[in-house]
């Protein structure tokens, strides 16, 4: 069975998932890869609606309430001390990604080129497209926790964001990284 849980942050809504022990997923509502249906009960949209909305299964799971508490604590300015249990479901290739991803400290970022580099270095030496690692960046399925908004462009550029680049900016502005 899939739970979800609808968290109101400062930047907007926020759907978490859960299988009833872990988080799976941590989306902001409507963003780009937002979860398949199979996931999620959708309610009904009209035909002006760009996204579904998705219709929560009311549920009091402890990583629903250790979730939230991590996310008041990072919206607060804080870097939270102790984050859920987590499982991420990819591609062997995105969950390599999403590993590097973890590794950014709270108020640094990396390139997209940077996390090739290091992800060619642990594979084999050879090269890894920056591409191919900012499709696996805009997928991954726990946002803020796993800090895909830490993943800027070359020389810094502000690129890529499933939530908007609004929010990766804000965020980014949160942490002190950038004064966009």
């Amino acid at each position: 069975m899939f739970y979800t849980h609808h968290y109101d942050s400062p930047l907007g809504g926020i759907t978490l998932g859960s299988d009833g022990v872990v988080l799976t997923g941590l989306w902001f509502d409507g963003q780009k890869h937002f979860p398949v249906a199979k996931f999620l009960k959708y309610k009904s949209s009209s035909s002006n609606e760009t996204a579904p909305t998705i219709e929560p299964v009311p549920s009091s799971l402890p990583v629903f309430a250790e979730t939230c508490r991590w996310l008041d604590s990072y919206f607060s300015g804080r870097n939270p001390e102790t984050k859920p249990k987590l499982r991420l479901e990819g591609s062997p290739f995105q969950r390599a990604v999403w590993q590097i991803l973890e590794t950014i400290p709270y108020g640094n970022t990396l390139t997209y080129g940077d996390v090739a580099k290091i992800l060619a270095k642990q594979q084999t030496g050879g090269k890894v497209s920056a591409q191919a690692v900012g499709s696996a960046v805009a997928r991954n399925p726990i946002s803020l926790i796993v800090p895909c908004h830490r993943v800027v462009g070359a020389g810094g550029k502000l690129v890529g964001y499933a939530g908007g680049l609004e929010r990766k900016a804000a965020l980014l502005r949160l942490e002190g990284v950038i004064a966009w």
